[in-house]
């Protein structure tokens, strides 16, 4: 078994992101079905015990953004990764087209509203970055959100908007929020083949629309904007992991590492009871263990009939 390194992952801060250098897919860090069961197992159950301490604890918060093109496995990667997490400790929020409430806002607003709490982990399947990404491809969806004066749009909005994003992160991890933020690295091709694998699939055809196919035909510009927002808003306290995704067992395991290797930094403890507290706690010990109660009377069945 390959050990998973998450800084081979990790992009850089302010440094120039080329997304044609970096592999789709990599070497498995398993060599068979039944290990990467076996290592996911190891990770889910890790996890779980992570978001038991989290909870517990009540310092930190974890927000996990998920952005990739279409058919990445952003979906299945939630699923399997968060299959033994708590449901009460965790929640799931996807991002579509925003509502006509939700465009007279500012552009963070609709996310940030969904953060999670303390002892929480959270989890974004697209986020606030659709902003400057599909947004920048389709820069006609800026008209209708009503902002003043757009008339020339420039690479000017694009840099204002990775600020206001920098912002929001640094001002999130000063208040114990931690966010990991993951694109999933797709080829064409392999998107090409999971589209095919829907449609022939009826269980699978309500993922699919003609919409999808459209937003490939812009699969250039996509690139360019993801490189250039992951490359202004990765910093050491949000940072942004470019994860290979045309093996979807693969991106889990490597995602999951990642995430378990970033909790396992969080300076967490379960509350230690105050001597006051030690004292009440044993008096509530010996009450309980002073109770009795009544025997049962045994229970009489009667024949049918």
């Amino acid at each position: 078994m390959l050990k998973i390194n998450p800084a081979e992952f990790f992009v850089q801060p302010n440094k120039a992101l080329d997304l044609s250098t970096i592999p789709t897919k990599v070497t498995p860090v398993f060599k068979s079905a039944s290990q990467y069961s076996k290592i996911l197992s190891e990770h889910i159950s890790q996890l779980s015990e992570i978001q038991e301490l989290l909870y517990a604890s009540n310092s930190f918060s974890v927000l996990i953004i998920l952005q990739a093109m279409d058919a990445a496995g952003k979906d299945g990667a939630i699923k399997h990764i968060m299959s033994g997490v708590n449901p009460q400790g965790c929640q799931v929020f996807s991002f579509k087209h925003p509502s006509p409430i939700e465009l007279q806002h500012d552009f963070l607003w609709r996310t940030t509203r969904n953060l999670p709490e303390r002892g929480q982990i959270g989890i974004f399947n697209r986020s606030y970055y659709e902003e400057v990404l599909i947004v920048r491809v389709h820069p006609q969806i800026l008209i209708s959100e009503g902002l003043p004066n757009v008339v020339d749009i420039g690479k000017t909005i694009w840099q204002e908007r990775f600020n206001s994003i920098c912002d929001l992160e640094d001002h999130l991890y000063l208040n114990g929020v931690r966010i990991i933020k993951f694109y999933l690295h797709l080829s064409q091709e392999e998107q090409r083949k999971r589209f095919i694998e829907r449609l022939d699939a009826p269980s699978k055809n309500w993922k699919f629309s003609q919409a999808d196919i459209d937003e490939s035909h812009f699969w250039p510009q996509y690139r360019v904007a993801y490189e250039e927002c992951m490359a202004a808003t990765s910093t050491s306290e949000a940072p942004w992991y470019v994860i290979p995704a045309d093996d979807k067992r693969n991106a889990r395991l490597i995602i999951s590492r990642i995430i378990l290797d970033n909790l396992s930094q969080l300076k967490m403890a379960y509350p230690k009871a105050s001597p006051a507290r030690k004292k009440e706690l044993n008096q509530i010990r010996k009450q309980l263990k002073a109770q009795t109660f009544p025997k049962a009377s045994p229970s009489t069945t009667h024949a049918g009939g």
